[in-house]
């Protein structure tokens, strides 16, 4: 048998909600994101509740609500506890997405999913592995690899590729062919006939016109210079962390050019803290970004014409006037986009534009299938400080619930003073003595007594007993106990007042601080509670959607998957219509193995094809020759298959003489770097038709594919012609030392 692979869906199939995934390989379960959305339904995430405790390891791919949303919630509910592996920027990103949308919800509800405690608990062990960084995997995972390759979505974004028994399991989730202006586009068609792909349907459907990147970009710029130049505001709905990086540079790279002086905001409670982190992860971006930093150390990031927000107060003292705001979240449901969407949608020269679809059942999604102008009913809430009545009676029941607290406290401790110091009368141990009682050696220091009574002097005599104390022993509980001096933990408690949220760190392994207007946040101890009331807003402002969700089209997706040709193809998060049309295409122009299964139920995709471990015996290796190749050793073995004494397979010598084998010739030949080494040797040598022209009479061609459609490494054939002369032999011994014979 191949290697056994099985996959469940555990949300995210036949519909748009969140990623997540349970693969299980050779009895090794692995979930492969654990998503939820900006709607934070806890029944979504019933099925993963079953099958958390059973889960060896977590893979993240990327960094947003969508992928990595339920972790916290998963780890503190469910008792997911694996490790978790993911590349650098989704494990940073992604944790300050999970501060946004915690900080985003608590300043207007009783939200109570997940502390950000829980957000800092999820993350603190996440193992994080760079591009093509191949992760071996030990005990009940001995001999699987993992490792993350570059998707194109997201930065840090990841197609996973799990490999066991020289079997390829690849997870490609919303990647990107195209490269941008801060990512690369992904390296799925590098992977050729990979055991088993999982991929999604999410673009099956939408097929975008073959625009170039670069008027793309001016048809975005252009619409927003249209409202501000009306006197309109512009407010672009996006992520924490993720898409919005691309529009940042978008715009920075306009304003720059067109010397505007329109202002842009960037408003999240942890916008600061994402640009600093973006800016010391040039090395997982674009070509160009790189090479821009290397060349004159200009870092893409150090935004010149974008004011970084925190708080809406920041943004409410900006002077009167046409501005731009990118402002969290994406779907309206919650943040500082929702309450701008609110202010700004009733005037008929702002815009609000879209640059990705909305989550199904949120605000985004509902205004972008029903344009306006039209009237929608929206909640808006907010936290205000208690007073009056509302504050005393908040109070007394603090002080209520502390001094029950303290007596609580105080009964547990005397109670456990008296369990360690009560004396045993049917103890035998002659440590233990009464202190109660006098002794006569004591009573007969007379007016001295009381200065000696705690320390061994010379001369003292035991009382006439059976068994003899060496110490004595008197009371002294109320400052000490068995082991020292008691600690009282009060003293150790740092008042309000005195801490600095300046200098509070928040954020667990995040190796530095968070905003201090996004501490001063978390530390906020005022009293306080939601009022909410419903509004019906009068939607006039003009809606656009421009496509900037950085994922491949219809088009692109399928050429992608025809290229790659998976033996088996499991198809996911999608809507029915788009996941049932890739389905049938791939049937008939991918694969003959496509399934798309439903949420929860199990699909074997165990390759067809027989595979067996065998042991290499000693008595085999030992006669074996090596040849050095780069980095490897090879050889070659004639050997014949049979049992050691654990009846385990094993390659053994084979007991008559070797048979003639012909010459297998190893390495791969570049053209260009064979005639710098023939002119090195002082051939002249020129190309010349596609063909090397070696000298005046021997010329050598190339044929076949290296990466033939089909899968596998093709055919290569190297055709020396000319006439045998001595120019021949010679260029030939010099084509040979090029490879590796066996």
């Amino acid at each position: 048998m191949g290697t056994s692979v099985q996959v469940t869906p555990l949300c995210g199939v036949y519909n748009e909600n969140p990623l997540s995934y349970l693969v299980s390989i050779d009895g090794f379960n692995f979930l492969i994101d654990c998503g939820w959305n900006d709607l934070f339904d806890p029944s979504l995430l019933q099925p993963l509740s079953r099958v958390a405790s059973s889960i060896d390891a977590v893979l993240l791919s990327h960094s947003d609500t969508l992928h990595l949303g339920a972790l916290p919630y998963a780890m503190k509910q469910f008792g997911l506890s694996a490790p978790v592996y993911s590349t650098e920027p989704v494990y940073r990103l992604g944790l300050l997405t999970m501060y946004d949308q915690y900080l985003s919800r608590k300043q207007v509800s009783e939200f109570d999913l997940f502390t950000l405690d829980d957000i800092d608990s999820a993350f603190q062990n996440v193992t994080r592995l760079t591009y093509s960084q191949n992760y071996h995997l030990s005990g009940k995972g001995e001999g699987i690899v993992i490792a993350p390759h570059v998707a194109g979505h997201l930065l840090g974004g990841t197609v996973w590729k799990i490999t066991k028994d020289g079997e390829d399991i690849i997870y490609a989730v919303d990647f990107n062919r195209r490269k941008e202006k801060h990512l690369n586009g992904t390296v799925l068609e590098s992977f050729v006939r990979p055991a088993v792909l999982i991929t999604d349907a999410y673009n099956a459907l939408n097929n975008q016109p073959p625009k170039p990147q670069r008027e793309r970009d001016r048809d975005f710029v252009d619409t927003i210079s249209k409202t501000l130049e009306t006197g309109g505001n512009v407010l672009l709905p996006v992520d924490t962390a993720g898409r919005v990086l691309e529009l940042l540079l978008v715009l920075e790279e306009h304003w720059t050019l067109k010397s505007l002086n329109y202002p842009i905001f960037f408003l999240t409670y942890v916008s600061s803290s994402t640009i600093d982190y973006v800016k010391s992860f040039l090395e997982w971006m674009s070509d160009a970004i790189a090479k821009s930093f290397e060349t004159s150390r200009d870092n893409a990031f150090l935004l010149k014409h974008v004011t970084l927000l925190i708080s809406k107060n920041e943004l409410d003292k900006v002077p009167d006037g046409p501005k731009v705001v990118l402002a969290s979240m994406a779907s309206l449901e919650a943040g500082f986009s929702h309450d701008l969407f609110v202010e700004w949608a009733a005037d008929v020269r702002n815009l609000v534009l879209f640059t990705e679809r909305g989550q199904f059942g949120t605000l985004a999604r509902m205004l972008q299938a029903d344009p306006p102008p039209k009237a929608v009913k929206v909640i808006m809430s907010r936290r205000v400080p208690l007073v009056g009545e509302e504050l005393i009676a908040y109070e007394e029941e603090q002080n209520r619930l502390k001094k029950e607290e303290a007596l609580k406290a105080s009964l547990i401790k005397e109670e456990e003073s008296k369990a360690s110091h009560v004396p045993d009368i049917n103890s035998s141990d002659p440590m233990d003595i009464d202190s109660n009682n006098k002794h006569p050696s004591l009573d007969g220091l007379g007016q001295h007594g009381s200065k000696y009574r705690d320390i061994m002097i010379d001369g003292f005599v035991p009382p006439s007993t059976s068994v003899a104390p060496m110490f004595p022993f008197y009371d002294n509980t109320s400052d000490w106990d068995d082991f020292g001096e008691v600690i009282n933990p009060d003293d150790y408690v740092s008042k309000d007042e005195d801490m600095d949220p300046a200098a509070m760190h928040v954020g667990g392994d995040m190796n530095g601080k968070l905003d201090e207007g996004s501490a001063s946040l978390i530390l906020d101890t005022t009293p306080s509670k939601v009022i909410s009331n419903e509004l019906t807003v009068q939607v006039k402002s003009s809606l656009i959607y421009m496509d900037y969700e950085g994922r491949s089209d219809g088009r692109s997706v399928k050429s992608i998957l025809a290229h790659v040709a998976p033996l088996k193809l499991v198809l996911v998060h999608g809507s029915a219509e788009a996941t049932e049309h890739l389905k049938q295409h791939c049937l008939k122009h991918v694969c003959p193995h496509v399934y798309a299964p439903q949420i929860e139920e199990t699909i074997d995709v165990t390759s067809d094809l027989c595979a067996y471990k065998e042991q290499l015996s000693e008595k085999l290796m030992s006669n074996v020759l090596f040849k050095k190749l780069g980095d490897y050793e090879i050889a070659w073995v004639d050997a014949e298959v049979g049992k050691t004494e654990n009846d385990m397979l094993s390659l053994l010598p084979i007991s008559a003489p070797a048979p003639p084998h012909k010459s297998v010739v190893v390495g791969d030949l570049k053209m260009a770097d064979f005639k710098q080494f023939l002119a090195s040797k002082g051939v002249k040598v020129e190309f010349a038709g596609g063909a090397l022209r070696c000298g005046e009479y021997v010329t050598l061609r190339k044929v076949g594919s290296s990466s033939q459609k089909g899968g596998g490494s093709g055919t290569q054939q190297i055709i020396i012609e000319g006439p045998l002369c001595e120019d021949y032999y010679k260029i030939r011994d010099y084509l040979y030392s090029q490879f590796y014979l066996l």
